[in-house]
């Protein structure tokens, strides 16, 4: 099978037989690859002109609702990426991690971009800044997606979740992709793609594939464009130091090698669960993908007093470890991808064997079941023991990207933690320990050196996701070594292909740029009671003031036994005397809040369909006996909710005294329906 590339919206096979793609269990060739001959300019030219400017019609909603339903597609299609995968080297629960794993993470994107994103095209970072003594001068961040492509060069040990996960937050945020997958398992990220375009879910030129190499793919690349890279720190350097990507100021993310620790409290003891839940973690960790895992343990950090017992414990899991053909039902290990990846694995385990001694495995060989050893690319399970890590050097510097990790003593915490440190830079790091302060001080240690810890003790292990998991929800990345960069992390992926500008002007300038009223602005008097109005037809400004209440002492007395709260403050003249805030009685804040509502409130049957919250509630100056209060209701927010029949709006809302005093500032969330009156 010849693999193409997807280019400009047509495939297109590259020049040559390009690079023969084998079978990681049986050798056989089941694909080539090349993309000789591609036309790296038009294939960045299409992503900005049709992808991007298709993307960037829609709103953050619009683009999420793609996402979800590009991921129910693929999720209906993901037995025949199982099939494809065991080529990999995969077995099937190593596929769970990257097929289901992947489109997981588009559904994730999905639901955060309809939660957490506006149904707008611009995105309001922070509140706010009063940049002038009245007003009439204000600041507000803003981010709207870059205008260039997002060029996606992926590694080969998940070549589903790779792709899906770096193309879910470039999607949302508005930004057109490339993928370029690496060769060796392109095949099954090239039938998911195709899989993508038949769906034509997804807006012309919103995605693109390289099968092959990238050619001069940078040297087109502008200000505007981004590279998200995962492979060898050696390759993100290269990229990183592009003469056009530095002088062009190219945004650059990259996850690269990382020497992964996890660390085994001084507590977990003989018995305890905690030692349990550890070995079971290592032996995962080695064998899930064949130890193919950026975030994969390579150093067992264990008390010394407890080598033994630790050590025999692994010992006995990893002998229970079926290696051989991913396709047999009984086999818990697959080959490595390819037998160059196991040249590359047995070279670095040589350079482990200087400092550290193997207590499992056979350096590297394996009898595997229902496979050929010489014509797969098989690794066994290998254990070393590090007694001396302080002085040692390829333990803390070399990575076998395979089934290997290295066992090392520690005598206390501080000296678990030097240790960890000393892989310059990590993507994840676990503790497993039931002692809170132990843990505390671990991860507080760990922390500036990793991009994630995962504490894992008994009474979270059953719903942990364990130690070599990437989140959606979570930065995915780490410090030094391990690339500098962070993917995913909820909507701080999405921020990454969008850019942050500070905008000054009026507030009336402030609310155009981004379809949310800003006080200062004008009010817009509709004529009719806001609640009155259906979705559509509110605008952004629409405003009512109310009449004015008087908040008697008899309304403090009768709140106060109403809600039980008989703060002195609120009850007791004299103690309120001595409270240099007040100086006598006040209003209950929440009494104030409550007449608001009184005062705001349209009653009868309408498109407000619910209160559902509040927001910002800050109470500014206390409201006595006496004092009148008033409200300013205003439209700040819309945001439909696709499909739903309603959407939700944000009311600014100001309480005022009879002096024009705020009293009370907050948001009201509602849900109003599209309807002018909903049905009954």
């Amino acid at each position: 099978m010849q693999l193409q590339s997807f280019v400009a919206g047509k495939w297109w096979a590259g020049l040559g037989a390009g690079v023969a793609l084998r079978d990681a269990t049986t050798g056989e060739v089941i694909a080539n690859a090349t993309a000789d001959g591609l036309d790296s300019g038009a294939l960045l030219e299409h992503a900005r002109e049709v992808g991007g400017r298709a993307l960037r019609k829609l709103t953050f909603h619009e683009r999420a609702a793609l996402l979800k339903t590009l991921a129910r597609f693929l999720t209906e299609h993901k037995e025949e990426f199982y099939t494809l995968s065991y080529a990999t080297g995969a077995t099937r629960g190593d596929s769970w991690i990257d097929i289901d794993g992947g489109i997981g993470t588009l559904f994730v994107y999905a639901s955060k971009g309809m939660r957490e994103l506006p149904d707008s095209r611009v995105y309001v970072d922070g509140g706010v800044e009063a940049l002038s003594k009245t007003g009439t001068f204000v600041g507000q961040h803003v981010c709207v997606p870059l205008e260039g492509a997002a060029v996606h060069i992926n590694a080969f040990n998940f070549p589903v979740w790779g792709m899906l996960e770096k193309l879910a937050p470039a999607l949302l945020a508005g930004v057109p992709a490339i993928v370029k997958p690496a060769s060796q398992t392109c095949y099954l990220t090239e039938r998911v793609f195709r899989r993508m375009v038949e769906s034509a879910i997804l807006p012309e030129g919103a995605v693109q594939l390289i099968c092959g190499g990238v050619g001069d793919l940078l040297e087109h690349l502008t200000c505007q464009d981004v590279v998200s890279f995962t492979g060898s720190a050696a390759t993100a350097l290269k990229l990183r130091q592009h003469p056009v990507v530095s002088a062009n100021s190219v945004r650059f993310t990259s996850e690269t090698d990382s020497l992964n620790s996890s660390v085994l409290g001084p507590d977990a003891g003989a018995g305890t669960p905690e030692l349990e839940l550890f070995v079971r973690e290592v032996v995962r960790e080695m064998t899930v993908k064949a130890g193919q895992k950026c975030t994969a343990i390579r150093k067992a950090l264990v008390p010394a007093g407890r080598v033994t017992e630790v050590l025999d414990a692994l010992r006995s899991a990893l002998g229970e470890i079926v290696v051989g053909d991913p396709r047999l039902p009984n086999v818990r290990m697959g080959p490595v991808a390819s037998l160059s990846q196991r040249r590359e694995v047995l070279e670095q385990l040589g350079k482990l064997k200087r400092e550290a001694q193997v207590v499992y495995g056979d350096a590297g060989r394996a009898q595997p079941v229902g496979a050929d050893a010489d014509r797969g690319a098989f690794v066994s399970p290998t254990l070393l023991y590090c007694r001396d890590a302080g002085s040692a050097r390829a333990v803390h510097s070399v990575e076998a990207f395979g089934p290997v990790c290295t066992l090392v003593p520690y005598d206390t915490v501080e000296e678990a933690i030097a240790l960890a440190r000393r892989g310059g830079g990590s993507l994840a790091g676990s503790i497993f320990s039931a002692d809170e302060t132990i843990a505390a001080q671990l991860v507080l240690g760990l922390a500036p050196y990793h991009g994630r810890v995962v504490v894992v003790n008994r009474h979270c292990a059953k719903e942990s996701t364990g130690h070599g998991s990437p989140l959606p929800h979570l930065v995915h990345g780490g410090p030094g070594r391990a690339g500098g960069g962070e993917e995913m992390g909820g909507i701080r992926g999405v921020m990454h292909y969008m850019q942050r500008t500070a905008v000054q002007g009026t507030p009336d300038v402030v609310t155009a740029v981004t379809g949310r009223w800003v006080r200062g602005a004008r009010e817009l008097q509709p004529g009719t009671h806001p609640f009155r109005k259906p979705f559509a037809q509110l605008a952004i400004g629409d405003t009512f003031n109310s009449a004015e209440r008087e908040v008697t002492l008899e309304d403090i007395e009768r709140f106060a036994e109403l809600s039980g709260d008989r703060f002195y403050a609120h009850m007791d003249e004299a103690a309120a005397a001595r409270n240099p805030l007040f100086g006598a009685r006040v209003a209950h804040g929440y009494l104030l809040v409550s007449a608001a509502a009184g005062l705001f409130v349209d009653p009868p049957y309408g498109p407000v369909l619910a209160n559902y919250g509040i927001d910002g509630l800050r109470f500014t100056k206390p409201v006595k006996p006496g004092d009148r209060i008033k409200v300013r209701l205003t439209c700040k927010e819309k945001s439909l909710r696709l499909g739903a029949g309603y959407g939700e709006v944000r009311w600014d809302t100001a309480i005022t005294n009879q002096s024009g005093e705020v009293v009370a500032n907050y948001d009201v969330l509602t849900m109003v329906s599209e309807k002018l009156v909903p049905d009954a």
